[in-house]
């Protein structure tokens, strides 16, 4: 009896009807690329040092439609040789986001931390295959820490908040006094 139990529980949850994930990405997309290779062939040449990379990473949002989002991220890597400009290659990849299953308190985490993770690895790719066509080693950016972003991005947005507060409440404060 107890094998027949343990078989058909399975059986049931495999029977069970398999919710949609509340997030779709409906396309992705090389938005813009650039690779600049200023002073080639001399930073080529065997025996330069390794260049010093240089990673910045922005996230951003544009609203398309009713729960649809384009969602770009924005990857720039700044390589010297010494003083020397090596390369720069600028990357903006997006995906084009459907978050109509998604509740509305978590679009903004959704946009700006699981999308992002999610487009990275292809965003590293193509920086990649740009770097190394550009003849240097490939250029494998970090994997990066989305919600470390996001929470950084709200700390600043609430210390503007609290500081243009603070302000309006001086300004209130001078003009109650002017009374």
């Amino acid at each position: 009896m107890a094998d027949s139990d343990t078989t058909s529980q399975p059986a049931a949850a495999a029977a069970a009807p398999q919710k949609p994930p509340p997030v779709q990405i409906m396309s992705q997309y090389i938005k813009d690329l650039s690779f600049e290779n200023p002073n080639t062939p001399s930073v080529l040449t065997p025996g330069q040092p390794a260049p010093q990379v240089t990673v910045n990473v922005d996230v951003r949002t544009n609203a398309v439609e009713d729960n649809r989002y384009e969602v770009v991220l924005a990857i720039k890597g700044d390589a010297k040789i010494s003083d020397t400009q090596a390369f720069i290659v600028e990357l903006s990849y997006a995906g084009l986001v459907n978050t109509a299953e998604v509740p509305k308190e978590m679009v903004a985490p959704l946009l700006l931390i699981e999308v992002p993770r999610l487009l990275f690895p292809f965003a590293r790719a193509v920086i990649a295959d740009a770097t190394r066509e550009g003849g240097y080693p490939p250029m494998m950016v970090q994997p990066i820490d989305f919600a470390d972003l996001f929470r950084r991005q709200m700390d600043r947005l609430r210390a503007q908040q609290a500081k243009s507060g603070e302000a309006a409440g001086e300004n209130g404060a001078a003009g109650n006094d002017s009374k």
